[in-house]
């Protein structure tokens, strides 16, 4: 049988959400009950996993324009009668759970637009990482030293390969974070250019390349073997496709 604590403590004392003077009473509740730190124990290990199997699915960029606007919406209607209120933000949420459950049902169907904020986004970590000077995190065009380092790193096998018998010099590569997720970045070298496959685990369908520029900078962005890849760079775009059919072979 549950103690009265953690039926209506527990959940909102783990997520941090009880006030001051709540959160001290359970904790003072904690020093003789059995179950609730046990219980605690196993939503702490469940997060965890949760975590680890990357289930977390962020969401467009539109998606979040839409919500940001229906919140300031929200903001604005509070000379509206308590109840009224509470009515239209408990229509509002079901209608953001809906949409959000019809966008991930139809994930494998990406618009033009979300890609297009994708690539923008990759364009701009690339920039900023030749501007910034953080590069590598590794610097090395040693093959398996650089898979090590991933290894230690990522919950993905990452195909770190060297093409410099191609004209792709593998100068190494870093951890970045790309739409609240952490991607992995390769860095080649063609030339006097500087290229970053940015590379994340999905769980969509593999795709033919796509190709389009940004800044000044060409991209191309394909999926296979269920991750997908990004390469960016002042190179040409048939340098870029070169290289991405390095990678993909």
């Amino acid at each position: 049988m549950r103690c009265d604590f953690a039926d209506s403590l527990l959940q909102g004392y783990f997520d941090r959400e009880l006030s001051a003077a709540s959160a001290a009473e359970f904790e003072r509740h904690l020093q003789y009950c059995v179950q609730c730190p046990a219980e605690l124990v196993d939503m702490d290990l469940l997060s965890e996993r949760l975590q680890f199997a990357q289930l977390y699915e962020p969401a467009p960029a539109s998606l979040r324009k839409k919500i940001r606007a229906n919140l300031r919406h929200a903001t604005a209607a509070t000379a509206m009668s308590k109840p009224l209120l509470w009515h239209w933000l408990a229509a509002a949420a079901a209608l953001l759970l809906l949409a959000i459950a019809g966008w991930r049902v139809n994930s494998v169907v990406r618009t033009d637009d979300y890609q297009a904020e994708l690539a923008e986004e990759i364009v701009d970590a690339h920039a900023l990482s030749l501007q910034s000077g953080h590069l590598t995190g590794i610097s090395s065009n040693d093959e398996q030293a650089v898979k090590a380092w991933f290894k230690r790193r990522l919950t993905f096998a990452l195909p770190a390969r060297d093409f410099a018998n191609e004209g792709f010099a593998l100068q190494g590569g870093r951890l970045d974070v790309m739409e609240g997720r952490t991607v992995a970045v390769l860095v080649y070298a063609r030339h006097e250019h500087l290229i970053n496959v940015f590379i994340w685990p999905t769980r969509e369908r593999d795709t033919s390349p796509r190709v389009g520029s940004r800044q000044g900078y060409q991209w191309v962005d394909w999926r296979k073997g269920k991750i997908e890849f990004c390469a960016v760079s002042d190179a040409s775009s048939a340098e870029l496709e070169q290289l991405h059919r390095l990678i993909a072979g």
